[in-house]
């Protein structure tokens, strides 16, 4: 019940420099072992019935966080306090690149929504292996750990047709430091990046890190994040490449580029301008990009699902149709550190 409050207060702020506050003052807390176990006890919830299996991991929960939140592998340790199952690092370009100019992150209280244009700011695959080497040293062979998933786009600079070559050099660099690859064509922020989602593009991106994939003894699970805003027929390659190219799963989905039926005044939206929108307003046709990919894949390829999870009921709604996995993420905002608990007990308690 205390959250609501601190939100109240933190919504006053500058969205991007509350993120940093908040993960700073988190990570400050969780250095100290003593902060760190009330942490874990308040917002953990461990249960039998919520471990899976998926392409070949074992995850402690069903429960992620997208990629996005924390770009740079910061804050690891902190994030697993706050129980989550797993978490998406990145998205990791090959060059460190500042991103898009601030202000880019704002929040659309009245909707429960998000818009980013952050454009893929990041401190490069190097820096970010290092501190996933770190994590892993300290991490690596512990039983129930979170799973850490390495998100990987090109650098803004990189023409369409170079763009495979950015996607292998993330691949090869991260290849020894996450547990499985999500390549991200799919942004709305880095100019040209959702061409890349034609069958074509993605075909070379895609086959070319297979083959990298296949070349070391155990291959990482490779998936592919998609934009809610695809045609049927868009869909409907993204299926039949993903049977031909072998990928793991999807991820469905990132952010959309429609404002369609907003409650926040049309002259705030528009004075915002451009990036991706995330929250409840992306619930529903998230959900509905999601069965269709699921019916179309046959249950033969699983599904991460992404799009206005807030709460146990919503979570619910993406695994019933069809979902292997759950990421929160603007959710997590709104909700506060219980929400990875308070879904948890939902589908232990409504399985």
């Amino acid at each position: 019940m205390l959250y609501p409050l601190i939100r109240s207060i933190l919504f006053n702020f500058p969205t991007e420099d509350v993120h940093y506050f908040s993960m700073n003052m988190l990570r400050s807390g969780c250095n100290a072992g003593l902060v760190r176990g009330l942490i874990q006890s308040a917002f953990q919830y461990k249960h039998p019935q919520l471990e899976r299996e998926v392409f070949g991991l074992n995850f402690s929960n069903p429960i992620g966080l997208g990629a996005g939140f924390d770009k740079n592998a910061l804050y690891l340790q902190e994030l697993e306090a706050l129980g989550f199952g797993f978490v998406e690092i990145g998205t990791v370009t090959p060059l460190p690149q500042d991103g898009n100019d601030k202000p880019r992150l704002f929040r659309l209280p009245a909707d429960k929504a998000l818009v980013n244009r952050m454009g893929f700011n990041n401190h490069g695959v190097k820096v970010i292996a290092a501190r996933l080497q770190q994590w892993q040293h300290k991490n690596g062979s512990r039983p129930g750990r979170m799973i850490v998933g390495g998100n990987i786009g090109k650098n803004k600079v990189t023409p369409n047709e170079d763009a495979w070559k950015d996607y292998e050099i993330c691949f090869t660099t991260l290849f020894d430091h996450v547990d499985y690859f999500v390549v991200n064509v799919s942004s709305p922020n880095t100019p040209g990046l959702r061409e890349l989602q034609e069958k074509d593009s993605l075909r070379k991106i895609l086959s070319h890190l297979q083959t990298l994939n296949h070349n070391h003894a155990q291959p990482k699970p490779l998936l592919l994040k998609i934009a809610p805003d695809l045609t049927e027929a868009q869909l409907d390659d993204i299926i039949d490449l993903a049977f031909e190219v072998q990928l793991s799963g999807l991820v469905a989905t990132n952010t959309t580029i429609s404002r369609e039926g907003l409650q926040t005044p049309a002259a705030q939206v528009q004075n915002i301008g451009a990036g991706g929108l995330s929250g409840k307003p992306v619930q529903q046709h998230a959900t509905e990009v999601l069965q269709y990919l699921t019916k179309g894949l046959q249950g033969k390829i699983p599904v991460i699902a992404s799009g206005g999870i807030f709460t146990g009921e919503d979570a619910a709604e993406k695994f019933k149709a069809g979902a292997a996995l759950v990421q929160v993420w603007t959710g997590f905002i709104y909700e506060g550190p219980s929400i990875v608990k308070n879904i948890g007990k939902y589908l232990v308690n409504h399985r």
